[in-house]
């Protein structure tokens, strides 16, 4: 007999309802069953940030947290950023400044530059580093992603 858990959540503005296992970890249930396969999974211990969503428009690991812990919250996916066809002014930042290598760890940098940027409009150098700092890439040298974040400060401004 399977226990099954009744998950409310609103995922990039839709709600859901779903019955989830409580095990089911917050990545899982975003990537298999809501098809949102845009969230990333790693290392699967909350090391290298691929799989950060955002949690009421904070960042947080899906990796780590169960779905049920989401209940009556909101979630924001990369899905939920913008479209192909209107990027969101961080997604086009990545992209005028190339701050996209392999691809597998933007996803979780965009994320979470979103919820820094909201808290801090003009940040420093150093400060964008430090935000970045839970988001392993295994391609750059994270020079073009900083140079993004800080073209995404100011798209965000203007």
């Amino acid at each position: 007999m399977q226990n099954l858990f009744d998950l409310a959540v609103t995922v990039n503005g839709t709600r859901y309802e779903h019955a989830v296992e409580p095990r089911t970890l917050l990545s899982d249930f975003l990537r298999h069953d809501l098809g949102l396969t845009g969230t990333h999974v790693g290392c699967e211990h909350g090391v290298c940030g691929a799989c950060t969503v955002l949690l009421d428009g904070s960042p947080v690991r899906s990796c780590l947290m169960f779905a049920v812990q989401t209940h009556g919250h909101e979630v924001t996916t990369i899905e939920g950023l913008g479209t192909i066809d209107h990027l969101s002014p961080i997604q086009e930042a990545f992209q005028e400044a190339h701050g996209v290598q392999c691809g597998f760890c933007t996803p979780g940098i965009l994320t979470t530059v979103k919820s820094f940027l909201e808290q801090n409009a003009n940040p420093s150098e150093a400060e964008i580093r430090e935000a970045i700092s839970g988001n392993l890439c295994r391609c750059t040298g994270y020079q073009h992603i900083v140079d993004a974040v800080q073209l995404a400060a100011e798209k965000m401004r203007a």
